[in-house]
């Protein structure tokens, strides 16, 4: 077991297994740096310290604004990064030792920023538990439409609107459909949350070239918890034919670290058995998912926080390699930058469902937030939390926090 002399907690999402990459700022602009504990490792000024020798092109990756010319360089490149760190957090003479005033910061003490510029973004619709609940509410006699289990389901989202957790939410306003079939323009009733993972691609992809299902896992860099908020009045009315539109594309949230894909490797689990057999460019081997466990906490106003969902990402039907084998099939690139998120995640029981038009049954079933507060959506000042992290015996990784305030609708 590697042994920092920084002292980290047991159950710190941040240990030396994890060093996760975010972008920060204090007194100084937005740049690069690594959470280690409570502190961020500011990867800028270490580089002026001389610590990553061998990549002198990665000065000016650390000072952006934003991540995407640091993924540019690789998994080689920040694995590079994270072994030197986890070296230093273990050598009472290394540099970070000598000049922790400087390299270290408290993360109290900064603002977290959005980690990369979103060039694209897709959501799937990856979780069959979650796809056959929302199919019983809707469709009962026939929850999974004939295509689900041949390929994974996808809505190109909005990138633009991609924002960073700790940003409030204002409440969309939209057509909602009446009774009588007409529509009318008013906030949303019913404002829900989306409990997801999004990969981060890490590498471009040619124009007309798919990529094939055993070589797509070489194309993410790590994963984000996301948040794919969603106003299911107005999605009821505006989905068919083409999908959800405005109902999501006002804001998705995304956790401010980036969780490498080497420092997960530790939770890879089997994934579920697929029946019927897929084609064969979405058939690979193994079919390996994360033994990720995920939350879903929601404050009321300055009340305390209720825990309304607890699942795992192990049994995604859809896996990574598959989302990208199947989104490329037909020649559309990938960029660095790009998000894939999961669709929400969701198990069998109702304390397992990732957002709360299952947890609700749409709505007719409210969830209890303590004593005396009940919801079946989302009201205003209603604060999300969402949380992430794999436990393998000693070896803890998580994601941090992902927070998001429900405001007023503007006028």
């Amino acid at each position: 077991m590697l042994q920092p002399w920084l002292p980290v907690a047991p159950d710190s999402d941040f240990s030396i297994h994890n060093l996760p990459f975010g972008i920060f700022s204090d007194d100084r602009p937005a740049r690069a740096g690594v959470a280690i504990g409570n502190w961020v490792v500011d990867l800028a000024t270490a580089y002026g310290l001389n610590m990553f020798p061998h990549y002198p092109e990665a000065g000016n990756a650390f000072r952006k604004p934003v991540l995407n010319e640091l993924v540019a360089l690789g998994r080689s490149f920040s694995d590079y990064v994270r072994k030197i760190i986890q070296t230093a957090l273990c050598d009472r003479e290394s540099v970070l030792h000598q000049y922790s005033d400087h390299l270290l910061i408290p993360q109290k003490k900064v603002q977290m920023h959005m980690p990369l510029k979103v060039g694209n973004y897709t959501d799937f619709y990856s979780s069959e538990e979650h796809a056959f609940s929302v199919g019983q509410i809707f469709r009962p006699e026939n929850p999974l439409f004939p295509n689900w289990k041949h390929l994974p389901v996808a809505y190109h989202g909005r990138a633009s609107s991609i924002v960073v957790s700790g940003t409030p939410i204002p409440r969309p306003r939209g057509q909602i459909g009446q009774a009588d079939g007409t529509p009318a323009f008013k906030p949303t009733h019913a404002l829900d949350y989306e409990l997801e993972l999004a990969w981060v691609i890490g590498k471009d992809s040619a124009v007309g070239q798919s990529v094939p299902v055993a070589e797509a896992e070489d194309y993410i860099f790590g994963l984000l918890l996301f948040n794919d908020w969603s106003a299911r009045d107005i999605q009821r009315w505006e989905y068919q034919p083409l999908g959800p539109f405005t109902s999501k594309n006002f804001a998705s949230g995304v956790s401010p670290w980036i969780v490498t894909w080497e420092a997960l490797q530790p939770f890879r689990v089997p994934a579920p058995l697929q029946q019927p057999q897929p084609l064969p460019y979405l058939a690979h081997h193994p079919r390996q998912n994360f033994d990720l466990s995920l939350s879903v906490g929601v404050r009321p106003g300055h009340r305390e926080e209720f825990l309304v969902c607890q699942t795992n990402a192990r049994d995604i039907y859809w896996t990574a390699a598959q989302q990208i084998a199947h989104h490329t099939v037909t020649g559309c690139n990938m960029q660095i930058g790009d998000l894939l998120a999961t669709g929400t995640i969701s198990g069998k029981n109702i304390t397992q469902k990732g957002c709360l038009l299952e947890a609700t049954l749409n709505g007719t079933q409210p969830v209890k937030l303590g004593e005396n507060i009940e919801r079946r959506f989302l009201e205003d000042d209603d604060e999300v939390i969402m949380r992430g992290f794999g436990q393998n015996v000693n070896v803890r990784v998580g994601f941090g926090e992902l927070r998001g305030k429900v405001l007023p609708a503007l006028l």
